[in-house]
């Protein structure tokens, strides 16, 4: 197991891509600190299950990450609770679909807040005690639109071309001290979220479910497949292990092809 005696502290964990990388990484032997929203009850159920399955220990933190005192506090848990920080993945993210004239202008603060501010504070956070024990993995889970855009994503593509930036900013600045800093752009990824978009699609365009998956939400995935997120956490935990080392400030499609068109 590749992570023994490590700690992952993953936001936006608590379900779909981030509680799959929760899992992954707890799988390999990692202690986790999953973050997140959600009903009390759903939340210590996937904490309890991460121990109970892997043998690890699991903590749980519901820091608001639009405020940079809590993701302090999000970060000090992991180190106070475990010893240490050692791969951080931000992942926690939000979406509005709007023109730029209609987009509100607080959802616009909201976006740039948690899919972008927050990987800043996250890892200013953590990266001294990486550079401390002189290893760190830090994993961004970006978008095939920090690649590529959309029209009425203007805050989503916007944050996501940021976080690939910060990415490489980040990546240089570290690459002596043992640290990694990569980011994965998934496409279309089939979540819990995803498959409840469905049927309300379907009423409104008049379409099958087959027309639905096939022509809107995979009409721009030339494999017609959904990305698992089995796959992406796989992806993670590659990045952390020893054959990984030498990738850093990457950008890493993980998209059914999208972005190579």
């Amino acid at each position: 197991m590749i992570l023994t005696s490590k700690t992952a502290i993953v936001t936006g964990s608590t379900s779909g891509i981030g509680l799959a990388y929760a899992r992954a990484f707890a799988k390999e032997g990692a202690n986790v600190v999953i973050n997140g929203f959600g009903k009390p009850e759903d939340i210590e159920k996937e904490r309890a299950g991460i121990e109970t399955d892997f043998g690890v220990k699991a903590a749980y933190s519901p820091a608001d990450l639009t405020k940079p005192g809590e993701i302090e506090g999000l970060i000090r848990l992991g180190e106070d609770t475990f010893g240490s920080v050692d791969v951080l993945v931000n992942n926690a993210g939000v979406q509005f679909v709007s023109p730029i004239e209609d987009f509100p202008p607080e959802k616009w603060e909201q976006i740039i807040a948690l899919n972008l501010s927050s990987a800043f504070y996250t890892m200013r956070y953590a990266i001294p005690g990486m550079k401390a024990r002189g290893w760190g993995r830090i994993i961004n889970t970006a978008s095939a639109h920090s690649l590529v855009a959309s029209p009425f994503k203007s805050a989503y593509v916007s944050a996501k071309h940021g976080i690939a930036g910060l990415t490489k900013t980040a990546a240089l600045e570290l690459a002596t001290h043992g640290i990694t800093v990569n980011c994965i752009s998934p496409g279309y990824v089939w979540t819990p979220l995803v498959e409840a978009q469905i049927p309300d699609t379907m009423k409104a365009r008049g379409m099958t479910k087959e027309q639905v998956m096939n022509d809107v939400l995979l009409a721009a995935q030339p494999t017609k497949q959904f990305v698992t997120v089995e796959q992406v956490a796989a992806l993670a935990v590659f990045l952390c292990s020893d054959g990984a080392s030498q990738i850093t400030g990457a950008n890493i499609p993980m998209d059914g092809g999208w972005t190579a068109q």
